[in-house]
């Protein structure tokens, strides 16, 4: 069995500070805003709904919202000097005793709620069990005596098996006094309903390029010059996905795929053989996921290209000549967007009964082909 401490954080990104490091969060000045309004407002509820696409700040949102909320006392009227000024911001000092405890994972008023080690104890599981749910109580039980705040994130939401959704409910149901619990989804519509009822949701959007700048920068994730944009509306606005992109030559992998399409109605067979023989092969399967992603991705632009009339901004260059001559009318946006969907599912197929890689990515363009 491994040891629990050796096992790879489920809520990290590889390559990306974790967000309990991260200090600043981008593009997301709106849901903070509403917080604090709400806070500032002495209506503070007891459970929150972080939501939006994988990867815009949901979980550097909620570490900034426990950071603050163990480290700023009640904001109540003395009756001598009358109630201190309400806080402008999430901003807490990196310096600040609470913001060292919960980076060094040591903060007695917080808890992680995430995936823990499977029954053999050698990875991570898939979900979010109920043992992991029943934690909950032993920490509300150990931590009621000081009467300080308590704060709990769910990272994700969405990972709860059906007991653990159903432990999580009766606490959202029963809160314990002075418990906030932020529930990070990155799809809020698998949760319980009953479950969505019981938060206030915080909304979270795609960034712009601006802010996926700033943001690669915190992280230190160096872009090129001149992909940013590029990598901003091809991560849709998701400053994990962006990484995740950075650390695998997503770009790159996306012009190779645009080549190899950009050749239909005649596919370029070398050039497809070259992108499937990259997928294969043991320690390939990120690689794989990744050009079945980015493929479909780029035939929903076909499909949307044909549909609306006009290509959306080019990714890279020469791309909307592509979209335009493959898309010319609503009839192809039609057959393409049909194409994408079989191929997909004849995908999923394939690697669910472990087909060779080659032949996936093979079989998914013949099958293109004749879409064009």
């Amino acid at each position: 069995m491994a040891d629990p401490a050796d096992l790879p954080e489920p809520d990290a990104v590889e390559g990306a500070p974790h967000p309990r490091a991260t200090v600043n969060l981008f593009g997301q000045a709106q849901a903070e805003q509403d917080f604090l309004t709400a806070f500032n407002s002495q209506r503070l509820h007891h459970a929150w709904l972080l939501s939006g696409p994988r990867g815009v700040g949901k979980a550097t949102l909620a570490w900034r919202i426990a950071r603050f909320l163990l480290a700023t006392p009640p904001q109540e009227d003395d009756g001598l000097f009358g109630a201190p000024m309400p806080p402008a911001s999430l901003d807490i000092p990196p310096d600040h005793p609470v913001a060292r405890r919960v980076l060094a994972r040591s903060e007695p008023g917080l808890f992680l709620l995430r995936r823990g080690a499977n029954d053999k104890g050698d990875k991570l599981s898939d979900l979010i069990r109920v043992d992991e749910v029943r934690k909950l109580f032993n920490f509300f039980a150990l931590s009621s005596a000081d009467g300080g705040r308590r704060v709990v994130i769910v990272d994700s939401a969405d990972e709860m098996n059906t007991q653990a959704a159903n432990a999580l409910l009766k606490m959202l149901e029963e809160p314990p006094a002075r418990a906030t619990l932020l529930l990070i989804s990155h799809q809020p519509a698998r949760l319980l309903p009953t479950i969505r009822s019981r938060c206030r949701t915080l909304r979270l959007g795609p960034l712009d390029e601006d802010d996926m700048r700033a943001a690669l920068d915190q992280a230190q994730v160096e872009i090129p010059n001149g992909d940013t944009a590029a990598m901003t509306m091809l991560s849709e606005g998701s400053v994990g996905t962006a990484v995740r992109l950075f650390n695998q030559d997503g770009l790159g992998l996306y012009r190779q795929i645009l080549s190899v399409l950009g050749s239909l109605p005649q596919l370029d067979r070398p050039g497809m053989l070259t992108l499937a023989e990259s997928c294969a092969g043991k320690g390939r399967e990120d690689r794989l996921a990744l050009a079945l992603t980015l493929t479909d991705r780029l035939v929903s632009r076909l499909a949307r290209t044909g549909v609306t009339g006009h290509p959306p901004p080019e990714i890279v260059p020469g791309e909307a000549e592509i979209l335009l001559r493959l898309a010319p009318d609503a009839a192809h946006g039609r057959a393409w967007a049909e194409a994408i969907q079989k191929a997909g599912d004849r995908a999923r197929h394939a690697r669910a009964v472990n087909v060779d890689p080659a032949m996936l990515i093979t079989d998914m363009f013949l099958h293109l082909q004749h879409a064009a």
